[in-house]
């Protein structure tokens, strides 16, 4: 089984930004761990990252026919972009939504998710953590 692992705009920051929420581990720690956790349950990943809403529309197209399941930090554009999800519900892949922190807790305009109108599950709020039990539901479809 093949995953592709997307994350979006300031990812790649973790360890720089706001630590009180993000915490100091960096995102080539991430990477790391996805790519172990992923071993670990014998699937092949892919992670990619980018700070461009139409790189990820890419990524997701791209999948298509390539990929058994996609996993998205979809950053901020999680708030913002119908494009995403609508490329998200195009290739119907299973696809799950994560964010390393809890947005439900935070600014009320992180509490609108338009990628979770199309992923079959959401898991935030529990750093590194929510990839590995997204590698686990995705591995038992």
């Amino acid at each position: 089984m093949k995953i592709l692992v997307i994350n979006g705009p300031n990812l790649n920051m973790i360890g720089i930004r706001e630590k009180e929420i993000y915490g100091t581990r960096t995102y080539p720690e991430l990477v790391g761990y996805v790519e172990r956790c992923a071993e670990d349950l014998g699937l092949e990943t892919e992670v990619v990252q980018s700070n461009h809403e139409g790189a990820i529309i890419d990524f997701i197209q791209e999948a298509y026919g390539r990929y058994d399941g996609i996993i998205i930090n979809g950053g901020g554009y999680t708030h913002t972009s119908i494009a995403i999800m609508d490329a998200l519900k195009a290739v119907e892949i299973p696809s799950v939504e994560v964010h390393l922190s809890d947005i439900l807790s935070r600014e009320d305009f992180r509490h609108h998710s338009y990628l979770s109108m199309v992923c079959e599950k959401t898991i935030c709020g529990k750093g590194f953590e929510v990839y590995r039990e997204a590698l686990e539901y995705l591995a038992k479809k």
